[in-house]
């Protein structure tokens, strides 16, 4: 991570080469896809019932998902445009829904999106520094929403009485995770020499583990934390609270989706409730933090069809189709427009290049 404080950092190219290392993330995202959609979701229901469940949906719950799918489409560069207020929404959208585009498609995607992240806020105005600052926020606030909702959710199903022993451990398991997370931010922030204590230490600590690999750890974690620290002093709590909550919205807005369709699937009397379908949805959304397969594809959609049905009682089929609507209504539009975004951004790149040559 990099920040603007000090020397402004270059940024990042926003090419990338395909390499032996793609390849290989490539072949084990295909072998675990093929795992999960042929051996384990056969093993959670059965493929033609959900595709009837699928179709026997109303016309009305139909059209509530198109809406809600252009809402999440809509909301998506909300973060980008609270951790950057003058960018305009057509700018932060194109950005956002390439980004997306390539983190969810490309096995270990995310140096990738990176660079075509950092290149595309270049060409709509913004140095290295503003352009570090807000990806590293926007990104650092993601990740705390993300480990945060499965222990809200859990939390709640405590609350109310329906949470298992293992929800319990895995709340409290959370709530520790999150509070070590706060402290390290908390201590980071004292001051520029303690993040760069921190930082050495860990840089020690990770060489010594590469070590055991006859592997060298080739980065800079004291200047990453000191940058990081600048980064966050720059934004301003006030902001990183916008953007938190942003993307708190963002993520929201793809558990509705899935929410409606399970209302259009079993109705509103059904066996889950709207507790129990968030602490499903949260809690697989953590899958998404392994680069393979890109985005949770087919782990997260296992991990949220298995909870709903073993741990929450709905019918195997009828989860399925839920979990097969969410992944179709919040992936694909967003990837073909993603690819839209960025083979619009590269034609107007080289006109500029091409105009100012």
């Amino acid at each position: 991570m990099t920040s603007g404080a000090g020397n402004e950092p270059q940024p990042h190219s926003a090419k990338s080469s395909f390499g032996a290392k793609q390849w290989i993330a490539t072949l084990l995202t295909l072998l675990v896809m093929v795992f999960v959609f042929a051996v384990v979701f056969p093993s959670l229901g059965d493929y033609s019932e959900a595709w009837t469940a699928i179709q026997g949906m109303s016309t009305g719950w139909v059209i509530a998902l198109v809406v809600i799918t252009i809402g999440v489409v809509i909301i998506y560069p909300l973060p980008l445009i609270s951790a950057l207020p003058k960018i305009a929404y057509r700018a932060a959208f194109a950005v956002r829904q390439t980004t997306f585009m390539i983190a969810n498609v490309i096995p270990g995607g995310g140096a990738i999106g990176l660079g075509v992240q950092y290149g595309m806020l270049n060409t709509y105005g913004y140095s290295a520094a503003p352009a570090a600052d807000a990806v590293g926020i926007t990104s650092v606030s993601n990740t705390v929403v993300t480990l945060a909702l499965p222990i809200l959710s859990l939390i709640g199903l405590v609350l109310i009485g329906e949470a298992s022993s293992t929800a319990v451990v895995v709340a409290v398991i959370g709530i520790v995770l999150i509070g070590i997370m706060v402290g390290a931010i908390a201590v980071v922030l004292r001051s520029e020499e303690t993040a760069r204590k921190v930082g050495n230490w860990l840089d020690r600590s990770m060489s010594r583990i590469f070590g055991w690999f006859h592997k060298s750890f080739s980065f800079d974690l004291a200047t990453d934390l000191v940058e990081f620290r600048a980064s966050l002093l720059t934004v301003g709590t006030r902001r990183i609270l916008i953007v938190t909550g942003s993307n708190l919205i963002q993520q929201l807005s793809g558990f509705l989706v899935l929410w409606v369709a399970i209302l259009a699937i079993q109705g509103a009397n059904g066996s889950v409730n709207i507790a129990e379908a968030l602490a499903a949805y949260s809690v697989a959304r953590l899958a998404t933090f392994i680069p393979i397969p890109p985005g949770g594809l087919g782990t997260s959609d296992a991990i949220m069809t298995g909870l709903l049905t073993n741990q929450f009682g709905m019918a195997s089929s009828d989860a399925m189709a839920a979990v097969l609507i969410w992944r179709a209504a919040t992936y694909f539009p967003q990837v073909f427009i993603g690819i839209g975004t960025l083979i619009s951004w590269r034609r107007k790149r080289t006109k500029a290049v091409s105009a100012a040559t």
